[in-house]
């Protein structure tokens, strides 16, 4: 307990899945949250589960003044950002042919643009308190190796892989203190990914265990959530501009026998 003790921690897409174990996980580690969504009821549902070291604000993430109003809530109520956690996020179905243009934009301006917006926000508020910071971004083992049957996603999270290097470097290069890092996951058990998988807009916590399998095993936002509070903590102060896999090995290449 404690990792994260006093530190103020912004987290996007709050109201489920990976971020709001994110959210639950850091609160439970000593850090007050901030906890955004475009779902308010859920979200502020999550707020009231952690309690007073918790808020929650309807936020787009697509949207500039969103995000400056979401940094300056975070200022004013708890006196600073210490860390971000670009978490929201969107997918939709279709290869580079069957995807439309409207379906690419929308996609990359939550995942991508979303995730720059963040960047952008916070680190002047970071570098004027002085103290550092962890900006986490949510990325994807398709980043790495592609998914043809999702392109846009595909391609907004091999963006987020490339940005987060690039914010990195900028910060060592400035020697403010702020690390930069993104997170790739395979299949995780999240509301999103059963809505994708099946088309349904809801489902039961049994119908989204049914997704894994013993062929094809999917993580628990939890196991997302152990990794971002030590990318949180200063246990992680020299891990910066690292791609942090959590796979199972899914990604790994065995090698070729002849």
């Amino acid at each position: 307990m404690g990792r994260v003790a006093g530190k103020v921690c912004i987290v996007t897409g709050a109201a489920s899945g990976m971020g709001k174990a994110d959210a639950i996980r850091l609160a439970a580690e000593g850090a007050s949250v901030v906890l955004t969504d475009l779902n308010e009821k859920d979200g502020q549902a999550v707020a009231a589960q952690i309690g007073e070291k918790a808020i929650f604000l309807k936020h787009d993430v697509s949207n500039e003044a969103d995000w400056q109003r979401v940094v300056d809530t975070a200022v004013e109520k708890f006196g600073g950002v210490d860390v971000l956690v670009n978490n929201a996020g969107m997918m939709t179905m279709g290869s580079v042919v069957d995807c439309t243009l409207e379906d690419y934009k929308r996609v990359n301006a939550v995942n991508s643009e979303g995730v720059f917006l963040g960047c952008k926000a916070v680190i002047p508020v970071m570098e004027v308190a002085g103290k550092g910071g962890s900006i986490i971004n949510m990325s994807s083992v398709a980043a790495l190796h592609g998914m043809s049957f999702v392109a846009a996603y595909s391609a907004s999270k091999g963006a987020v892989a490339a940005l987060t290097k690039s914010v990195a470097l900028y910060c060592r290069e400035r020697g403010n203190g702020i690390r930069c890092n993104s997170v790739h996951p395979d299949g995780v058990k999240t509301p999103m990914v059963f809505k994708v998988a099946t088309g349904a807009e809801s489902a039961t916590r049994e119908e989204i265990e049914s997704l894994s399998t013993e062929k094809n095993p999917m993580c628990e936002p939890e196991d997302i959530a152990a990794l971002i509070v030590y990318l949180a903590s200063d246990e992680s102060r020299f891990v910066n501009a690292a791609e942090m896999l959590i796979d199972n090995a899914a990604t790994a290449t065995p090698p070729v026998i002849v």
